[in-house]
C-alpha cells in the first residue's frame, strides 16, 4: 500500500511537471520604443580661403615715415577683418586676408623689381601701393601691364590715372585740387594778400599739385613773384628763403614730402620770414609735426582726412549716400588704442584701402578681379574716411572723383598745447584759421 502510495505521488508530480511545461508563459507586454529625435545633421564650418594681398612699403629711404602710418592703417583694417571672420560672400564662403609686403627702400627700381616678384612668386591676389606718388606710378605701371586689380592710397599724382588704367583705383584726391582750396581760404580771409612764393620739391606729385594751384591762382588776381624748385636732397634753403624776403611775398605755397617740408617749416621759422599764410604739403598733418614747437605754429596743409572730421551714417544719410564700415571715431578709438598716436590721413588711406576692396568683393560676391573692377566700378558711398567714387571714363578709369580735400593748420589750445584744426572749408571748421601777424 506503501508502495501505491509512493508511486502515486511520483505520479502525480511527474504529472504536475509535464502540465507546468506544457502550460504556455504568458506573453510580457510589448515595450514602447522611444520616441523617434530629428537628428540635425552637422556642416562643419567652411575653412576661409586664403587671399593675398601683396604691396611694396618704405621701411626705409625718404618715404617711410609716412608709409609707417598707412600700414598701421592697413594692418588695423586686417585686424577688424580677421575679428569678424574674413570677408564673407551669400553662399557661405569665406574669405581671409593676408598681407605679403617688402621693403621698397623708397626706391622706384625696388618697386618695379618687387611687384614682378609679388605677381609671377608670390601670387598676390589684389595689390595695394606703396606710398608716394612716384613709387606708385612704378608699381601701377608693372600692375597694368599683369593685369591685376590694384587699390591705391599715398598716391595723388594724376599722370598714371590719366592714361587709361584698366584696374588701378585710386583713393586719394587727385593732385591738382590739394592746394585750390588755400586760394579759396585766401580770398574770403584776407583780400590784401597778392603776391606768392611757390617754393617747392622737384618731384612727380609736386609737380602735380603745382600744375592745379599755379593757373588757379593767376586766374583768381594772384602774382606769383616767386616760382623755384628745389631737389629732394635739399637740407639748407638759405637759397630759397632769401629770395622770399626779397619778394616781400605775403604768402609762401609749397614744400613737398615730410622730410623737406618739415625742414623748410623750421627754417622759415629760425630766418623769421615775415608772411601771412604758409602752406606746405605732407608734413603738417602729420602729428609728429608738432614736434617743431612754435614753428608749427600757423602752418596750414591740405589733408585727406582728419581726425576731428565727422564721417557717420548721420553725414551720409544727408550726402544721401550708403555708409560702410566703421565711422570715424569708431576708426580713431581703435587707432589710438593700438598704436597710442593719433591717426593721421596717411593711416586713414591705409585702412581705406582694404576697405573699399572688402567692398568691393562683398559687392561683386566673389574674389574674380573682372567682377571686383566691375563692383568697384558702382562704388559710391561714405566711409569713415569721406566720400569714394571712381571715374569710369576710358581715359581716366579708376581716378578718384568724389573725395574732397581739406585745409588744416597747427594752433595753440587753451593751455597752450599745439593742436591741429580744419580751417577749410568753412562749413567744415574745427576752428577759425589764424593769419600770421
Amino acid at each position: 500500500m506503501l508502495r501505491i502510495s509512493r508511486v502515486l505521488w511520483i505520479g502525480i508530480l511527474l504529472a504536475t511537471l509535464i502540465l507546468t511545461a506544457c502550460t504556455s508563459a504568458p506573453t510580457p507586454a510589448p515595450t514602447a520604443a522611444p520616441p523617434t529625435v530629428a537628428v540635425k545633421a552637422t556642416t562643419a564650418p567652411a575653412v576661409p580661403k586664403p587671399l593675398l594681398l601683396g604691396f611694396t612699403a618704405s621701411q626705409t629711404g625718404a618715404q617711410q615715415v609716412a608709409s609707417k602710418k598707412q600700414i598701421e592703417g592697413l594692418q588695423l583694417w586686417l585686424d577688424d577683418v580677421k575679428k569678424a571672420g574674413g570677408i564673407k560672400l551669400k553662399d557661405g564662403t569665406t574669405y581671409m586676408p593676408e598681407m605679403k609686403f617688402y621693403d621698397d627702400e623708397s626706391k622706384t627700381d625696388r618697386v618695379q623689381t618687387l611687384y614682378t616678384k609679388l605677381i609671377n612668386e608670390d601670387k598676390a591676389d589684389f595689390l595695394l601701393s606703396p606710398y608716394s606718388s612716384g613709387l606708385a606710378r612704378a608699381a601701377i605701371a608693372v600692375a597694368e601691364q599683369n593685369d591685376k586689380v590694384m587699390i591705391t592710397a599715398g598716391a595723388a599724382e594724376e599722370v598714371p590715372m590719366d592714361q587709361g588704367t584698366k584696374r588701378t583705383f585710386q583713393l586719394y584726391t587727385p593732385g591738382s585740387q590739394y592746394y585750390l582750396g588755400v586760394i579759396d581760404l585766401m580770398q574770403k580771409l584776407d583780400p590784401t594778400i597778392k603776391k606768392i612764393a611757390f617754393v617747392y620739391e622737384n618731384e612727380a606729385f609736386t609737380l602735380s599739385v603745382m600744375n592745379g594751384i599755379q593757373p588757379f591762382a593767376k586766374s583768381k588776381g594772384y602774382e606769383a613773384v616767386v616760382d623755384e624748385k628745389y631737389d629732394s636732397t635739399t637740407t639748407d634753403f638759405s637759397t630759397f628763403i632769401n629770395k622770399v624776403i626779397a619778394s616781400n611775398a605775403d604768402a609762401i605755397i609749397g614744400g613737398g614730402h615730410n622730410t623737406d617740408s618739415t625742414t623748410l617749416a623750421r627754417q622759415l621759422f629760425e630766418k623769421q620770414v615775415k608772411v601771412k599764410l604758409v602752406a606746405l604739403l605732407v608734413a603738417p598733418p602729420e602729428p609728429t609735426f608738432a614736434s617743431l614747437g612754435d614753428a608749427a605754429l600757423f602752418v596750414v596743409g591740405p589733408t585727406q582726412w582728419e581726425p576731428v572730421m565727422v564721417f557717420d551714417a548721420n553725414t551720409a544719410k544727408q550726402a544721401n549716400l550708403p555708409f560702410y564700415g566703421p565711422d570715424s571715431k569708431t576708426f580713431t578709438a581703435a587707432y589710438v588704442a593700438k598704436y597710442k598716436a593719433d591717426p593721421s590721413y596717411h593711416s586713414a588711406g591705409g585702412y581705406a584701402q582694404g576697405l573699399i576692396l572688402q567692398k568691393a568683393i562683398e559687392d561683386a560676391d566673389s574674389a574674380d578681379p573682372a567682377k571686383v573692377v566691375a563692383a568697384l566700378e558702382k562704388v559710391n558711398l561714405m566711409t569713415f574716411y569721406g566720400t569714394v567714387k571712381f571715374s569710369t571714363e576710358a581715359k581716366t578709369h579708376g581716378k578718384q572723383t568724389g573725395h574732397a580735400m581739406v585745409l588744416m593748420q597747427w594752433q595753440k589750445d587753451a593751455a597752450g598745447k599745439l593742436v591741429k584744426q580744419v580751417v577749410w572749408p568753412f562749413e567744415a571748421q574745427s576752428a577759425p584759421v589764424l593769419i600770421r601777424k
